[in-house]
């Protein structure tokens, strides 16, 4: 099968995420202008630089009480921070409850009863139990092709790491699961870790 995404693919379902698998979750912690906080997951989400280490995500929908993009974005925008957790199995139910499209003051930590803490170096939530999260300071928000297609770059600035995660000196992702996002309403998780070394 071929098709042109501007044609349409002729099928019950776009195939186009299912295609670009398997996919991290960066579960988006912000705080509005307003003092209220936010979090929401986001498949499009990856690590892009080691020094310094920077991350990106991008938001694909927008909200009619926000200016730009949905919560995230918005929150973002105006205050130039955010900080990623790291999705694991055991916290699935709570994050797919997150993703749902709340008025802009919902506070989604206390909707799905998920416990806060505060960042250290920025100031904004975090999710207490995450096995890791990631302070950032925004550097760029991109606006996309597309009617609300935004990228966020933003610099990690502070780096929690869960102790039950570290091993000998690593982080280990076999001992929480990270939970990754497929195609259609489908994850996965990894389980199984193997070792390649790289050629000289």
């Amino acid at each position: 099968m071929f098709y042109e995404p501007k044609n349409g693919h002729g099928l019950p379902h776009n195939p186009f995420n299912a295609v670009v698998t398997p996919r991290p979750i960066g579960w988006i912690s912000t705080r509005g202008k307003d003092g209220r906080d936010n979090l929401a997951p986001y498949s499009f989400f990856n690590a892009v630089a080691y020094v310094p280490p920077q991350v990106m995500f991008a938001s694909t929908s927008a909200k009619d009480d926000r200016e730009i993009g949905k919560d995230s974005v918005g929150n973002i925008n105006d205050t130039g921070v955010f900080c990623v957790n790291i999705v694991e199995y055991a916290a699935r139910d709570v994050m797919n409850l997150t993703s749902g499209s709340y008025a802009a003051g919902e506070d989604e930590f206390t909707l799905a009863g998920i416990e806060k803490a505060e960042c250290e170096v920025i100031d904004g939530p975090r999710v207490a139990t995450a096995p890791a999260s990631l302070e950032c300071r925004m550097t760029q928000i991109v606006k996309l092709e597309g009617a609300a297609n935004y990228l966020v770059l933003g610099e990690v600035v502070g780096v929690h790491l869960r102790d039950d995660c570290m091993v000998d000196g690593l982080f280990d992702v076999t001992r929480f699961q990270p939970l990754t996002r497929l195609g259609y309403q489908d994850y996965s998780t990894i389980r199984e870790v193997f070792s390649l070394v790289r050629p000289k």
